[in-house]
């Protein structure tokens, strides 16, 4: 099941994605499946159709991000896997959705992207083990943290350098039924293939990081858990358009902008 979040020019709606030879419908649901069984209405609308695809969710309580999750990239960047996930935050104000503008911050000359597959969290989730932890995931989503590399550099800490309005990219819809164990993580830029890893890489896997992470937070329904980024970063700037994909999953596509 894929699980859309759009508008047509009024309040966000959900919907399930459903497709028929070369097009694409969205049946629409009655409230919000993060909190009740998704119910259809009997609506359905034809994607392009004069509808906007948004965000897939936009988090409640956090978004808990994972560095240096797989070794090739942790070496790119000039350093060692680290012994236990390296957690940060992003903030909900971050999230941005399918074809939003990434808009560049005034602060930084060196915007990077960095595509991965992303986890929602479909219920209430705290100390849970391993073997229990595909219970609470609600679904999958491609997303792309991207980063201040000179202010990442700069400010011992990464709150600016990956929180600023607009660094998470989210979309295009969740999916429940993917399996992370071996799916691909790409991106491109103009079109050109800058990254493809394959989730069986990544150091701590999705049971793990779900663990892990519950054991020190509570994680509710709709917290994201972005679960880090192959090899192949790079910078982006004005007028480049950027593609995340997750095999099996879809492709989130982004323009990138400066405002003069």
């Amino acid at each position: 099941m894929r699980i859309a979040r759009f508008t047509t020019g009024d309040d966000p709606k959900f919907g399930l994605v459903q497709t028929e030879g070369d097009r694409t419908f969205l049946a629409v649901l009655g409230g919000d499946p993060l909190y009740m069984p998704a119910m259809p209405t009997g609506e359905r609308v034809e994607l392009g159709d004069g509808v906007r695809l948004l965000a897939p969710v936009i988090p409640r309580s956090k978004i808990v991000a994972v560095g240096k999750n797989y070794a090739a990239h942790a070496a790119e960047m000039g350093g060692e896997v680290p012994a236990s996930p390296l957690l940060f935050f992003k903030p909900n104000t971050s999230v941005i959705g399918p074809d939003d503008p990434i808009v560049l911050p005034d602060f930084s000359d060196e915007i990077s992207y960095e595509a991965e597959l992303a986890v929602v969290i479909g219920k209430l989730c705290k100390e849970v083990t391993e073997e229990a932890a595909a219970s609470y995931i609600l679904g999958y989503t491609v997303a792309n943290d991207v980063t201040a590399r000179d202010a990442q550099r700069t400010d011992g800490q990464w709150a600016r350098a990956k929180g600023f309005d607009g660094s998470c990219p989210l979309g295009p819809w969740i999916d429940t039924d993917l399996d992370p164990e071996d799916v691909g993580v790409m991106s491109r830029v103009n079109g050109e293939t800058k990254q493809d890893g394959r989730t069986r890489d990544l150091v701590f896997d999705v049971p793990f990081l779900v663990s892990y992470i519950s054991q020190a937070m509570t994680l509710l329904p709709g917290d994201v858990i972005l679960t880090g980024t192959p090899a192949g970063v790079g910078l982006v700037d004005h007028g480049d358009r950027v593609e995340c994909e997750v095999e099996g999953l879809g492709v989130l596509t982004n323009p990138v902008l400066r405002r003069s």
